[in-house]
């Protein structure tokens, strides 16, 4: 099995060895027949497709075991991007490796990679979480759960849920820098890097953007970490003619901590103010 990454917008970034394994071999397995076989008119295949996807897996993969038995070659493809990412297809590679049927693949476009080099955010190190939870309150705690990450957090997101999930971020990651990228090596590219809170308000006001969208925010600071101690001094000097909500607002802003902990702190030193 030869697991074959496709273009994520242009067509031209098909490779040509992607190309002539996609011409060569016996079967190709795709989410979407219907996509696919745009991308097959386009560099004139015409080898045979067969659906592969969450809602048929259990029925197809016998289907595909049996054509590995036989000796034929199958290359598995995605709707765009690189196949198992955020997709299906790991089921079918380890039932094929369980089996000792040989898999490798033919790297190419990936919308993760592409979003990640574009963001102008640090590459050294990251983290992929694909789509988050739809609702906020599940939304929030994944977003908790990310916050000690040491690198980039590379997020999916539907265009419509862009400036919650924004604005969620903004509140539990604090005031990281990000970059939200759209409609990838298409005709109407675009980048926007900002603060989170201020991406958010963006999208608060412009509304949801068209297109498939992924979202890059940065690392949390790895230096001049500020400590529980120091918060706490920096909010008491906060909270001397200011309410607690405002105190909150302004030491978030100026450490970047997310609003949930120093609200923690905040509510801590006014049961307890020595």
């Amino acid at each position: 099995m030869i697991i074959v990454a496709t273009p994520i917008g242009n067509a031209g970034d098909l490779g040509y060895r992607s190309a002539s394994i996609l011409a060569g071999a016996d079967l190709i397995a795709c989410e979407d027949t219907r996509v696919t076989a745009k991308l097959l008119a386009i560099y004139e295949i015409e080898t045979p497709t067969l659906p592969y996807h969450d809602h048929n897996a259990r029925q197809q993969l016998p289907l595909l075991m049996e054509r590995f038995k036989n000796g034929e070659t199958v290359a598995l493809v995605s709707d765009a991007g690189t196949p198992l990412v955020s997709d299906p297809g790991y089921r079918l590679v380890e039932a094929a490796l369980a089996k000792g049927v040989p898999v490798t693949t033919v790297p190419g476009p990936s919308a993760v990679m592409a979003a990640l080099v574009l963001s102008g955010l640090p590459t050294d190190r990251f983290f992929f979480q694909g789509f988050l939870p739809n609702k906020a309150r599940q939304r929030r705690t994944a977003l908790r759960s990310l916050a000690a990450v040491p690198g980039s957090l590379v997020i999916l997101e539907s265009a419509k849920r862009l400036g919650a999930m924004l604005s969620d971020a903004a509140e539990e990651l604090g005031q990281r820098p990000a970059a939200v990228t759209r409609e990838l090596t298409k005709k109407f590219e675009e980048v926007r890097r900002d603060r989170l809170d201020m991406l958010a308000a963006h999208y608060a006001e412009a509304g949801a953007p068209k297109g498939e969208v992924t979202v890059v925010i940065g690392p949390p600071e790895a230096n001049g970490e500020v400590t529980d101690a120091e918060l706490d001094l920096m909010l008491r000097d906060a909270l001397q003619g200011a309410s607690v909500r405002d105190a909150v607002a302004t030491v978030a802003a100026a450490t970047g901590i997310q609003k949930r902990r120093v609200y923690a702190h905040a509510l801590a030193l006014s049961k307890d103010p020595t």
